[in-house]
């Protein structure tokens, strides 16, 4: 798959937020869960964070990720998965050239904005 063709919004999206890194899809939303689909930009990466409300797993539809998980830093290529526990502090960032695009699954009592803690933040968000 091209990143070209795997970086093109998916339709519909319940909901889509642009960000300086890129942008997110909601897909699914449940009781306890929500689905998003995110897209970083070439160069990009959201900022070092927590949630104390919900874990999230994520899996690498394309492109390859660098990812901080409390203090283990890692590679993910496409196709490859990780999960991150509530109160780890985390971080994923693109360091290639193409789009990287993540399958993020969160589960846990507040799968909402809120439960961002932001310890860094590139965008001074």
């Amino acid at each position: 798959m091209s990143g070209e063709e795997s970086s093109r919004p998916l339709a519909p999206a319940l909901e889509s937020q642009e960000r300086p890194w890129g942008y997110w899809q909601v897909l699914a939303i449940g009781q306890g869960f929500k689905v998003k689909r995110m897209v970083l930009k070439a160069g990009h990466r959201m900022s070092l964070q927590k949630h104390q409300h919900r874990h999230e797993h994520w899996f690498v539809f394309g492109g390859e990720a660098q990812v901080t998980c409390e203090q283990a830093c890692f590679h993910l290529a496409e196709r490859e998965t990780t999960t991150i526990p509530a109160g780890a502090t985390h971080r994923i960032e693109n360091r290639g050239t193409d789009p990287l695009i993540i399958i993020e699954i969160q589960i846990g009592d507040c799968c909402e904005e809120e439960d961002i803690v932001r310890l860094e933040d590139d965008y001074a968000r």
